[in-house]
């Protein structure tokens, strides 16, 4: 099993920014793709961006390019979700997940996710 646990989340007014950050822990060995998707009230979970663990490639949404950035930390297990220019739109509970399948936005193809850290940007 795999433990994730995001943090960083808050209320920021737009043209902010946040980090979030998503520790792993338990038995992470082979699960190297590593993503951050986002749910908006009353939308559908989306893809924001994964990171490939071992590789450091990442590839990221089209609403979270030149804006989002992903970047980790090996010694503390941690991968990062940097958000810049933030506007009201990307208000919503962000997760972050972990799997063995890449690259993919599917939401399918993460075995473990975290609880989610909310992330409101006011006008």
């Amino acid at each position: 099993q795999v433990q994730l646990v995001e943090s960083g989340g808050g209320l920021v007014q737009a043209g902010g920014s946040l980090r979030l950050a998503c520790a792993a822990s338990g038995r992470t060995y082979g699960t190297f793709a590593m993503a951050w998707f986002r749910q908006a009230p009353g939308k559908e979970r989306a893809f924001v961006g994964a990171h490939h663990w071992i590789g450091g490639n990442t590839y990221y949404a089209d609403s979270a390019k030149g804006r989002f950035s992903i970047s980790r930390d090996v010694a503390k297990n941690t991968v990062y979700l940097q958000m810049n220019s933030l506007k009201p739109e990307d208000t919503a509970v962000y997760y972050c997940a972990a799997g063995r399948l890449w690259p993919s936005s599917n939401q399918g193809a993460y075995d473990y996710w975290g609880q989610g850290t909310q992330v409101t940007i006011s006008s």
